[in-house]
């Protein structure tokens, strides 16, 4: 409880500020809402970093990912993230309309978990050549569940955001390839202080987090977010979870 305490003491200040400039824009205004929301976001990202909620780094793998071995605090967080896009729903109907959920169906989750597979094939052959504990080390078998609600969870708000809102706002003026290489770009974008001002982990981040932007983007494309959503968690899970 003390660390979600700081945590939220952290983040708190710049939430304020930016809730400020959001009841000053006036009028739909959707890309500048859309800004604000993903700077909110990456806020609430890096902030989890000084605090040890997660840790990242580069090696002979390329990326490894790591999160705090404390389920209460993974589930707490995600429940964070799926309440945050409930609220969005509620509050902001002009931006509401630019999501494609898709369905819950055999089709939209096979895909996703293809996409997964591809963002993940790359780093799992690099995983073979380097011990697990020089790419952080062994995850409790325990805290597996909580982790992989909160990979799933915690990445809804971020395909939201993403897919649903911004590669929304992109499809009404693009066609789909530009739409897919803008909105898998901007996501990487999205990673840039994290991989060079929080962290240090530098291109391997950005790497990654560029085929997971082209990859969800084009499954939130063919089937929707949740896909996507699938795409994203599972493709974090895999990665953190020290399985491969």
């Amino acid at each position: 409880m003390s660390d979600l305490l700081e945590y939220s003491l952290r983040v708190t200040p710049g939430l304020v500020l930016l809730v400020a400039v959001w009841l000053l824009v006036r009028g739909p205004a959707l890309a500048a809402r859309i800004a604000i929301l993903v700077a909110g976001f990456i806020l609430l990202r890096d902030a989890m970093t000084p605090l040890g909620f997660w840790s990242f780094g580069g090696s002979g793998a390329g990326l490894w990912v790591r999160f705090a071995d404390d389920g209460a605090l993974l589930l707490v967080l995600g429940a964070m993230s799926a309440l945050i896009v409930l609220l969005l729903h509620r509050c902001a109907p002009g931006l509401r309309t630019l999501v494609r959920w898709g369905r819950v169906d055999v089709r939209s989750v096979g895909l996703g978990l293809a996409g997964a597979a591809v963002v993940v094939a790359p780093f799992a052959l690099a995983y073979r050549f380097v011990p697990i504990e020089e790419r952080g080390g062994e995850v409790a078998l325990t805290l597996l569940p909580a982790l992989l609600v909160f990979a799933l969870f915690g990445n809804f708000l971020e395909e939201v955001l993403f897919r649903g809102y911004l590669q929304g706002l992109l499809a009404r003026s693009h066609g789909p390839v530009r739409t897919v290489l803008a909105s898998g770009t901007f996501f990487a974008a999205g990673h840039i202080f994290l991989a060079s001002t929080v962290t240090a982990v530098g291109v391997p981040l950005l790497l990654f987090t560029l085929i997971e932007g082209l990859v969800c983007a084009e499954v939130a494309r063919r089937r929707g977010v949740i896909a996507s959503t699938v795409t994203h968690g599972v493709a974090i899970f895999a990665l953190a979870s020290g399985l491969l």
